[in-house]
């Protein structure tokens, strides 16, 4: 069997937006992208790719009301971002401040640092910077008026697809 990955990246995350040059502005400001693409249909501007500097991921805004069932993904973190350090975490909170963007504070866990930042349509950007091992397998019991538990063995059963292959 070979182990080599089958997947190098991930290259796009794909957003609904209700205004598409507020969250142009929102993401090459906060995320520090740039405007790589634009998709034009019907002769209307209805969505674009933001890459990173380093073209090492691209970020996709799509207006809503052309999107397949017009998804409101409101306060739900529909993607994480994994910082450089803790220490361009921090920056990243720090430029959010200046631009008078919201944002959770820094939460430090069981896992390592966690950061929320919602866009304009309050889709919350998560961004983690981890400091436990990601090697082997940790359950998290998200307390609600405490801190979160953790535990080593799998609680959900899944079945292998293609086991009897």
């Amino acid at each position: 069997m070979d182990t080599k990955p089958l997947i190098e990246r991930i290259a796009q995350v794909k957003l609904p937006v209700t205004d598409l040059a507020t969250s142009v502005a929102w993401y090459t400001a906060v995320l520090d992208l740039r405007l790589w693409v634009e998709i034009v249909e019907d002769d209307e501007v209805r969505g674009v790719g933001l890459i990173d500097r380093e073209e090492r991921f691209n970020v996709s805004l799509r207006l809503r009301e052309h999107c397949a069932a017009r998804p409101v993904l409101t306060g739900f973190d529909v993607v994480a971002f994994m910082p450089t350090s803790r220490e361009a975490m921090d920056e990243l909170a720090e430029r959010c401040d200046r631009l008078g963007v919201a944002r959770s504070a820094i939460a430090d866990g069981v896992e390592g640092s966690r950061l929320d930042i919602p866009d304009p349509d309050d889709t919350v950007l998560r961004f983690y910077h981890f400091t436990a091992p990601t090697d082997g397998f940790t359950g998290i019991v998200m307390g609600h008026d405490g801190p979160a538990a953790t535990y080593d063995v799998p609680r959900l059963h899944v079945d292998r697809l293609g086991a009897g292959v």
